[in-house]
């Protein structure tokens, strides 16, 4: 495997549902180091959402005999995280902002505040860090003022992890679009 080196300090992969976002951001870290650590954000809310970590769970397991991935759940507080479990050597995998930013929403913390300590925190980790979020402002204008909230934060989020970003890449299905290089 290569040298961890090879990972841009910050990595944003953008994506539509089911675009291959997740596999790519995981290809990787799997393809830059020996060990990796994924931060999952969701929250099995209801069947169907368990069964999708479920499966993605089951994915990383596949990886190294299930020895490569070292799984932790932060529904919250993603700075804590970043400076808890980032080591040299060993890249973070934050998968993923939107729905970090839906369990924010939900629990009604100021998003202006989660983000700066987000950024500050991606600013001082000790390894690379690959965030995955959602493009959610291609489809329809949502229905709902709070459905319009969410979108407009995830827009914003997106584009300010962008501008702190080294790479940034967009994935349609399970194909990179690469929108920002490092340097």
């Amino acid at each position: 495997m290569a040298s961890v080196i090879s990972l841009s300090a910050v990595t944003l992969v953008l994506g539509g549902a089911r675009s291959g976002k997740s596999r790519y951001a995981e290809g990787l870290i799997e393809t830059a180091a020996m060990h990796g650590t994924y931060c999952a954000t969701a929250e099995p809310g209801d069947a169907e959402m368990a069964g999708r970590i479920a499966a993605h769970r089951a994915r990383r397991q596949e990886v190294a005999g299930g020895d490569f991935w070292h799984t932790i759940e932060a529904p919250l507080d993603l700075s804590a995280t970043i400076a808890r479990h980032t080591a040299p050597g060993r890249p973070l995998l934050i998968d993923c902002l939107t729905l970090w930013l839906s369990n924010l929403l939900l629990a009604d913390k100021n998003i202006e505040t989660e983000t700066r300590l987000l950024c500050a925190a991606l600013g001082e980790a000790a390894a690379p860090v690959v965030l995955v979020a959602n493009e959610v402002g291609l489809g329809l204008v949502p229905e709902t003022p709070l459905g319009r909230r969410f979108r407009d934060a995830a827009g914003r989020l997106n584009q300010e992890i962008a501008a702190l970003a080294d790479h940034v890449v967009f994935v349609a299905a399970g194909l990179p679009l690469v929108l920002k290089e490092p340097g």
